[in-house]
């Protein structure tokens, strides 16, 4: 737990239940959460407080995820190295999203349904080990 304390992770996540259940967990596991409602919120306080760790919703209003990751990537050497984790309800057999995943390279691809958040904080836990 102690590593956790110290890791600022960012929580992009259009959907106020769900954002609040993740800001509630890993606020509760130790970790210094930043949270933003769409991806042009996402990118702003992303660039200004360079999280450790970015958990990355794709389908949001203004812009969506997979724009803000490309972005992210392109800005400077933090962008393109911070690790992102996409947690969506999109599964990734469509071939644009494909594409753009691979293009992008995050840590991980969640698909919401198939993990509880506990796993999540543990994917999260294990990429920031590295």
């Amino acid at each position: 737990m102690e590593e956790s304390t110290k890791k600022k992770i960012l929580i992009v996540e259009d959907e106020m239940s769900e954002r609040k259940a993740l800001v509630d967990k890993f606020t509760r596991e130790g970790f210094r959460v930043l949270k933003a409602r769409d991806g042009e919120e996402g990118l702003a306080v992303a660039f200004k407080e360079q999280p450790s760790l970015i958990l990355l919703d794709i389908v949001m209003p203004k812009m969506d995820g997979m724009t803000m990751l490309k972005k992210l990537r392109q800005e400077n050497a933090w962008g393109k190295n911070v690790p992102v984790i996409i947690l969506t309800n999109l599964n990734a057999d469509n071939e644009k999203i494909n594409k753009e995943i691979t293009d992008s390279e995050p840590s991980y691809y969640l698909v919401k349904s198939n993990w509880t958040i506990s796993d999540v904080v543990e994917k999260v836990r294990e990429r920031l080990s590295r």
